[in-house]
């Protein structure tokens, strides 16, 4: 079992050496239970932060990711390719390479290198199709517009193309990898991002879910359930150049959704430990003391550039005289992706105290995120619910109180009154941040507000949304009301702050909100479906400015799939899919281009087969 010790080791871990020495003090993974896809592992057990030496940081990785020109146009190509060799014969023969090049490669020298050493990345994974997908999952039932539920219908079927399962190689020699080894298959977001990650797994199960794929998704919470026991929380995403951020802590959540579904107490009664584990890593490692309340902030716990974004990180670093000042930069990066919102003007600081700037300007470890905070309070109410199932009466009075104290904190820090919401908090100039940002009501999502005050709160919020006509935007409510270019800024708007706003409105459960909600939610699905009959894609982001239309901006293009926009719109459509319709021409035109797509596909296929009975469907 996990211990304790280990634990504090992992806590304090300031550099990607003591993540190696904390992963050793781990002992040997306990990698789960299902005989088809245990991890194999011999009396020795392969550090599993082994390839963090050459994947983390260290002069290899700055040589290859600060080359000129660039040996790859995006920076996590590097980081996600497989090593052909042991690690230590890796940095052996590089360290040769350049002695022997006088420490001045040339760009071919660095390219035959890695073209030498490293295979292309991807090749850790194989597709994989879920044994428990299903071709008519009962949501399908619950969609009266026939557009619609055409559109169900592929939305299922892309869980079989974002599949993955890992090679047996990645089980037994993890060491020649920078992907980190879990036992079950899991489903990925899409795109760029061919490995799990870890807030957007929460939609993705609860899309799982509603598709009735309840042994797929139950594998992905255990491979979470397996990584906290190994590590002590879970990294931003399955890559060992994550280790030193996490990503906003919702595994209590999908355990909570998983039962909810099939009621399968037991799982989450025996999920505790590690819920409790992740639990105390985020209140012991991310608190401060604001107004005399003990509350989270998001930060780093590694040094250097993100491996990832390791050029862009170098590039922007340059703006600072000092190391020690790019070294902060850098854990700032890292915090913000820890958010989840990489990059925003929501964790911009400026020299006058507002969100004006630049990524020189982060300064998400000195805000007190509302989401963060929300999402901890839902995590020991939720905990406690499952001592509860135990009949663990100790423990369920401890994790209410503990859920008690964050709920006194958000009111009295993070609530404002004038604003009628609540809002993030500067500490390094003690005061609210006054903007617009969808987690400014996330508590409403997960219920950390007092209920009996919900017809206050629902007035002082339906005002808000009125003041900044956030109800304006034909395309949904966007991340931010600041035009930035950066990602988590206006104008894209994402699935899963749409679900916080939609599903926390629906929770205030008065007129006024619920009807906001299932507008919100109406235009969403409208939206998406809009977009997916013109491109026949499911994107990461979209654009809250034009209906139907992809996001942009932020470090790569806009990617497709995707994970958690499927999920969140599986939802809706069981949910309200009894009264949203395409409705007139529209509807018509997006069962047009469905038809012409589904006629060329069925083409294809009957030429290929060599069919003559093709010729039939164009008569």
């Amino acid at each position: 079992m996990f211990k304790l010790s280990a634990i504090a080791l992992l806590l304090v871990s300031w550099s990607c050496l003591a993540a190696v020495s904390q992963a050793k003090s781990f002992g040997s993974p306990d990698l789960g239970t299902d005989d088809n896809n245990a991890i194999a592992t011999d009396e020795e057990t392969v550090d599993p932060f082994a390839s963090c030496e050459i994947y983390c940081e260290g002069e290899l990785l700055h040589t290859i990711q600060t080359a000129q020109p660039k040996l790859f146009a995006d920076s996590k190509t590097f980081v996600d390719m497989k090593l052909n060799n042991s690690p230590d014969k890796t940095l052996a023969d590089f360290k040769a390479m350049m002695e022997a090049k006088n420490q001045t490669p040339s760009n071919e020298d660095l390219k035959n290198f890695v073209d030498e050493y490293f295979s292309p990345k991807g090749t850790e994974l194989e597709e994989w199709t879920p044994t428990d997908w299903t071709e008519n999952p009962s949501f399908l039932d619950l969609i009266s517009d026939p557009d619609l539920k055409q559109w169900g219908v592929e939305l299922n079927n892309i869980w079989k193309i974002l599949g993955r399962k890992m090679k047996d190689d990645v089980l037994k020699n993890p060491q020649y990898y920078s992907i980190i080894p879990v036992p079950n298959p899991v489903i990925i977001p899409g795109g760029r991002f061919i490995e799990f990650y870890y807030w957007d797994s929460y939609w993705i199960i609860r899309g799982l879910l509603y598709s009735q794929m309840y042994t797929t998704a139950r594998g992905m919470i255990e491979n979470f359930l397996s990584i906290v026991n190994r590590f002590g929380f879970i990294p931003n995403g399955g890559r060992v150049y994550y280790h030193g951020r996490s990503q906003p802590p919702l595994l209590t959540g999908m355990v909570k959704s998983y039962v909810d579904f099939t009621n399968d107490d037991k799982f989450a009664i025996d999920a505790l430990e590690e819920l409790e584990h992740e639990f105390e890593f985020f209140t012991n490692n991310h608190n401060v003391t604001v107004k005399n309340h003990s509350l989270c902030v998001y930060r780093d716990s590694s040094s250097g550039p993100r491996p990832e974004s390791y050029r862009e990180d170098v590039e922007t670093g340059e703006t600072f005289s000092t190391n020690e000042a790019r070294e902060l930069h850098y854990s700032e990066l890292k915090a913000a992706a820890e958010s989840g919102m990489d990059f925003s003007s929501r964790w911009f600081i400026s020299e006058d105290g507002t969100n004006d700037g630049n990524l020189t300007n982060l300064s998400t470890s000195l805000i007190v995120p509302v989401d963060l905070n929300a999402y901890l309070y839902w995590n020991a109410k939720i905990i406690a619910e499952f001592h509860s199932k135990a009949g663990n009466t100790k423990k369920v009075t401890e994790y209410e109180t503990k859920a008690e104290k964050f709920l006194l904190g958000i009111k009295e820090v993070l609530w404002n009154e004038e604003a009628g919401v609540w809002l993030d908090y500067d500490m390094k100039n003690e005061k609210p941040r006054d903007y617009f940002v969808p987690t400014n009501l996330s508590p409403l999502w997960v219920k950390a507000f007092n209920i009996s005050e919900s017809e206050k709160i629902s007035a002082s919020v339906m005002a808000y949304i009125e003041k900044h006509k956030l109800d304006t935007f034909p395309g949904g409510v966007p991340n931010t009301l600041s035009y930035t270019n950066e990602q988590w800024d206006a104008p894209n708007v994402w699935a899963p702050m749409q679900y916080i706003l939609v599903e926390g409105l629906n929770n205030l459960n008065t007129p006024e909100a619920k009807n906001m909600s299932k507008k919100w939610a109406t235009r969403w699905v409208k939206s998406n479906f809009a977009a997916f009959s013109k491109d026949r894609h499911m994107y990461e982001k979209y654009n809250a400015d034009q209906f139907g239309v992809g996001g942009g901006g932020g470090e790569y293009e806009v990617q497709t799939g995707f994970g958690w926009s499927n999920g969140v719109i599986i939802e809706w459509l069981s949910k309200h899919g009894r009264d949203i319709s395409t409705g007139g021409s529209g509807g018509a035109a997006a069962s047009r281009v469905m038809s012409i797509v589904s006629v060329a596909a069925v083409t294809i296929v009957a030429l290929i087969a060599g069919r003559v009975l093709w010729q039939n469907w164009f008569k």
